[in-house]
This record gives C-alpha cells, structure tokens and sequence, in this order.
C-alpha cells in the first residue's frame, strides 16, 4: 500500500502525530522510520528510551524526526497518573494504582491520545486484542451517541486479474460477534463514516443477509431488515439496501433482476456483514481466493482513532495501519 492509495497528503492536509504503544518492537521501529521519512505522519514511539535507541542501531535505523517518550522517565507522567485516576476514580482506582499503570506503554500512549499530544494511538503487536480494546474504552471512550465499539477491513481490490480497481470497507469482521438490530445500525453507520475518510467516493452500503428484499423469512432476516430501518431512519439520504445477498449487492445486472427497486445497484462500496462468522469468513475468502489486500482491522466508534495490530503483524503491516489511523484523524 503506497502513499498515493492512502491519499495522506491531499488537499496538502498537516501530518498528524500517531503515538505507537509497543515503541521497543522492531517491526514498530522500522514502521515508524519509513512513515517519517515518506511525511505520512509524526510518529512517537513509547518504551525504554536506550532499548529503542539500541533496537534502531542494530537494524541501522535513523530516529532523527521520531519523538521517543519513555513512561519511567517522562515529564508527562506525573500528569497522566492524575488523569487516569480522574478517569477511572469512580470505578475504583486509586492514584497509587494509577501511578503504576500509567508506566505501562499502552495506557501512556492512549493518555497522550485522551490529552491531544496525539491525533492516533496503534497497539497490538506484543498487546492482545482485548488489552488493546479495554484500554481505549477506559480512557478513549465511545463517541456520544453510539455504545458499540466495532471494526472493519479495508479491503483493496489492484490485482491485475481484478476487473475494476477499487477499495471497500468490510465490517465487523473482528470484534462483535453476534450483534443485535441496533448494533448492527451503529456498526453500519460508524462504517458509513469510515468509508468517507477511507474511499474516494460516496459511501454504498449493502447490509448482507442470505435473503434479498423479503425472498426467505426467518429470525436473522429480520434482524437485519430492522438494522436496515434504524441506519434508514439515523440517515435518511444514505445510498444502503438490505436485507440483501451478496450477488445483489456487487453485480449490477443481478441486483436489476433481484432488486429492482436498488439504492446501490450492484455497485456496494460498504459492505455489513451480519455477524462475525461471516465477516471473518468473508474477507478471508476475498483475501485468499480473491487476491485482495486485506488492511486492518481498523477500530471505529471510538472517540479519536485508537487501533489494533496482530501480533503476527510485518513492519509492512504497522506502516499501512500508520497511514490508516492518520486518515482517520
């Protein structure tokens, strides 16, 4: 994925500061170097300040231009401790306890995110999935009016077998496994957002199901007819069809025949899957069979940008989500 593809420096927009949890992570190091480098954004790595500086020697790194800011001996610290206990008082914590949590890179990262001395915060590569999304709820929080946190790949079709070049978004593929009516609503609508920072066109969003405008009738048809209504009613001029099946909504000459009454015609960009079986089969196949580049997952209905890695990440990995999570910002 290149610089042009993410469309990062468009409309000659300021780079934004994306803060990386796992700083000491040489994967993280090389990611960080390269996006620095290439202007995609400001980077700072978190941990030991000598154990980064040594990983960056080894692996003949240069860090000019790269803030390094390490919990055990920051400035901030003393302030972030107050904070995270202010955040979290109510539920418990003390200062002492926040004091010693405060030191872990992953809750300092996401505090330099809550206090705005960074427009995006990546965790993931040591961190587990769930310390990562735990973390960015205590501290990031939701954004008013939604309640659930969700995700979603971004999905680019280059290949030179793939008759049109496009990017789609494809959600929830990796944190709400069964979602209800109203999940699946916020999780198309966060989609919906997404993809107006992510695709270079207007949002055409298509909420799967194995039935097609009424063709079966059963309990997860409905589920997802009533997800269609609420997104329907949350955003009345959005381009979306549902219930629909996948054939309907990507084929134009299948969707005229199935649904001729179509928003999207066969040309869905946002694709919602209606729960996590199938969005995490449905980009694996697309991924593996299809010969798409599969990027994320990508968090969203957070208040600022926070994301995941896997730990099985390449720097390759780190500097795509670098750029993502800058476009979010």
């Amino acid at each position: 994925m290149n610089n042009s593809l993410l469309s990062i420096k468009k409309n000659n927009a300021p780079l934004r500061n994306i803060v990386l949890a796992e700083g000491e992570d040489a994967r993280v190091i090389e990611a960080a170097v390269r996006a620095t480098s290439d202007e995609l954004a400001h980077c700072t790595l978190v941990g030991n300040r000598e154990v980064i500086q040594s990983s960056a020697r080894k692996a003949g790194l240069n860090l000019d231009g790269i803030r390094i800011e390490d919990p055990a001996t920051s400035a901030l610290t003393t302030q972030y401790a107050a904070s995270l206990h202010q955040l979290r008082a109510t539920k418990g914590m003390t200062l002492e306890q926040a004091s010693q949590l405060v030191k872990d890179p992953l809750h300092f990262a996401d505090l330099m995110l809550q206090a705005g001395e960074a427009d995006g915060s990546i965790a993931g590569a040591q961190y587990t999935t769930g310390d990562r999304v735990r973390t960015a709820l205590q501290i990031i929080g939701v954004t008013p009016g939604f309640k659930t946190v969700s995700s979603f790949m971004l999905m680019v079709f280059d290949a030179d077998h793939h008759e049109i070049k496009q990017r789609m978004i494809f959600s929830d593929c990796a944190l709400v496994v069964n979602p209800t009516a109203e999940q699946l609503a916020e999780i198309a609508i966060a989609s919906t957002e997404s993809a107006k920072r992510m695709l270079d066109e207007e949002p055409r969003v298509a909420m799967l199901s194995f039935s097609t405008n009424g063709s079966a009738n059963h309990e997860l048809v409905d589920k997802v007819r009533e997800a269609t209504r609420l997104v329907k009613q949350a955003l009345p001029d959005l381009a979306i069809d549902g219930e629909i099946q996948l054939d309907a909504a990507i084929v134009p000459s299948i969707s005229a025949h199935k649904m001729p009454d179509s928003k999207i015609k066969g040309r869905a960009n946002v694709l919602i899957f209606p729960d996590l079986n199938a969005a995490n089969i449905g980009y694996k196949l697309t991924q593996r069979f299809g010969g798409a580049k599969a990027i994320g997952p990508i968090m969203q209905g957070l208040n600022k940008p926070a994301n995941d890695l896997s730990r099985g990440c390449s720097a390759e990995d780190v500097y795509n989500l670098i750029g993502l999570t800058a476009m979010q910002a």
